[in-house]
């Protein structure tokens, strides 16, 4: 019956699509434009390089080798081996939808367990730094000492969920679905050697060439940075004619009587619809409403930028098709990651903000947008992230084998 209603549904709202598009051709064309700008001026530069480095590095077998050294501290924490800690990394400083591609391809490898594919991808999925400090802080709201503060509930929440996440799926299912040979290399040891050992096994394993290896990794990024921009395209073509048509006006009344029974300004009603669809849409909108107090403002684009929107939603469930790995985690996480970050702001608001400031937003921030040459300081927020974890990997190896060296505490003699 299910199967039944979605293929009658989805011919239906394409073909009322595609009326619509005919109706309103002129605010189809420029969302089109828009979406295609998007994706070229900001998510190729700063995800196409990326996509293809992770190829490579899978390919010489380094992120076996940071994996194998990032085990004492992933483990323990959020139940998925080492690698899952070079996803992090690299999904915190390139942004959506780098996680759910490398977790992808980790399954496929059987580095990692389906539901500890799926625990990685629902808190790794974020936004990148550069994004947002320098787009949606200083571009968007005009104020510089924001990024901070939005910085550190955004990656903070993204933690916690990670720690809610390792409460996800039994203990033993997720060891069934990975290799026996895999399960054995999952020692909490922080090992050089072994990492070496990994890493040179890794690279037999896959026995590319060089030039095999960088053709295959050209080919499969360019194939996903098609997919990943037809999705913006699309979805900024759907919010584009639904506004023109006046259907967004009811999703606007809707959201604002929601905000009213929260007690919260309903004038932010325009920027949760459209972070719905797309999160560059919601933030530029969470800045504007100017009776609405700053605090509110903030937590709003906290919220967007990790509900990521349907966009990102859309691509990661495309991603995630190409393996076992299920949407519905992902989609729980969301929603858990965006109101954990925005009730942190209005918690940390004081502490971190101090009394409201005023802001004053740039007259053209799309201009803060143009991402090209930004590439390299987003691979050095990557090579800092894997520093900082694999510090505090080896702390954390240390500490386990001094409670380990402590003398066990023995019960009394009885009398």
């Amino acid at each position: 019956m299910n199967k039944s209603w979605t293929r009658a549904i989805i011919p239906l709202l394409a073909l009322i699509l595609i009326v619509m598009m005919l109706i309103y051709p002129s605010a189809s064309w420029e969302a089109g434009v828009r979406g295609l700008a998007i994706w070229w001026d900001v998510l190729f530069p700063s995800l196409f390089p990326f996509f293809v480095i992770s190829e490579l590095m899978l390919g010489f077998g380094i992120v076996h080798f940071i994996g194998k050294l990032l085990d004492p501290l992933m483990q323990p924490l959020f139940r998925i081996p080492g690698t899952g800690g070079f996803v992090a990394a690299m999904s915190f400083a390139s942004g959506y939808p780098v996680s759910a591609k490398l977790t992808t391809k980790l399954r496929r490898q059987l580095l990692i367990g389906r539901e500890e594919g799926e625990r990685l991808v629902a808190f790794t999925t974020t936004s990148d730094p550069i994004f947002l400090i320098g787009a949606v802080s200083v571009g968007f709201f005009g104020n510089p000492k924001l990024a901070g503060a939005l910085a550190l509930v955004h990656y903070g929440s993204a933690i916690i969920v990670g720690f809610i996440m390792r409460f996800y799926g039994t203990k033993r299912s997720t060891d069934k679905s990975a290799s026996s040979a895999d399960k054995k290399s999952r020692e909490t040891r922080f090992s050089i050697r072994l990492a070496l050992r990994a890493m040179h096994e890794a690279r037999l394993v896959d026995g590319r060439s060089l030039g095999e290896l960088l053709r295959h990794a050209v080919t499969s990024s360019l194939q996903l940075m098609v997919v990943v921009g037809g999705l913006v395209v699309f979805f900024s073509v759907i919010l584009e004619v639904l506004t023109a048509a006046n259907v967004m006006g009811f999703f606007y009344s809707t959201v604002q009587g929601i905000l009213a029974i929260l007690h919260l300004p309903p004038e932010l009603a325009q920027a949760f619809v459209g972070g719905t669809f797309e999160v560059t849409l919601g933030a530029k909108a969470s800045a504007s409403p100017a009776d609405v107090p700053f605090m509110f403002k903030a937590a709003a684009a906290a919220f967007i930028l990790s509900w990521g929107g349907l966009s990102v939603h859309a691509q990661v469930a495309s991603i995630l098709n190409d393996a076992d790995l299920r949407y519905l985690p992902f989609f729980f996480a969301r929603l858990i990651h965006a109101f954990l970050a925005a009730a942190l702001m209005l918690i940390a608001w004081k502490p971190l903000m101090g009394a409201s400031p005023s802001f004053k937003p740039l007259e053209q921030p799309e201009q803060l947008l143009q991402r090209w040459s930004e590439v390299p300081s987003l691979f050095i927020v990557f090579v800092k992230i894997v520093v900082i974890l694999l510090i505090l990997s080896l702390l954390a190896r240390i500490i386990q084998q001094f409670l380990s060296s402590l003398p066990k505490q023995k019960g009394k003699p009885k009398k």
